[in-house]
């Protein structure tokens, strides 16, 4: 029984790195300007197609290594799991410094 319990935590888990993946096909075609984060006013872009590319991009890196990450959950080892849930937080704070520093940074006027 538990490791069909596990087999659906890490299915749970790919389904919300699925959705970084779909955001990031979303993001890379849309035509304007997409806002990483949420209720802030977007700024003014210099090169729309550029600027989605790339935030595109960080969303679908960001999904894999989610899914990537998730792998441990099907141990089932809590200290693995821990392991998951720590990468993921690291994963996160990587993503904003390397929008903010990055690519914020190259296509705000």
């Amino acid at each position: 029984m538990e490791m069909e319990e596990n087999t659906w935590g890490f299915v749970m888990w790919c389904v919300v790195g699925g959705l970084f993946l779909c955001l990031a096909v979303y993001t890379w075609f849309a035509r304007k300007p997409v806002g990483f984060w949420a209720n802030v006013e977007m700024f003014e872009v210099t090169d729309v197609k550029k600027y989605n590319r790339e935030v595109g991009g960080l969303f679908g890196v960001y999904g894999l290594v989610m899914i990537g990450l998730g792998i441990p959950i099907l141990v089932g080892n809590s200290a693995w799991v821990m392991l998951s849930v720590v990468g993921v937080m690291a994963e996160s704070i990587g993503a904003m410094v390397f929008y903010t520093l990055v690519i914020e940074k190259k296509y705000r006027k």
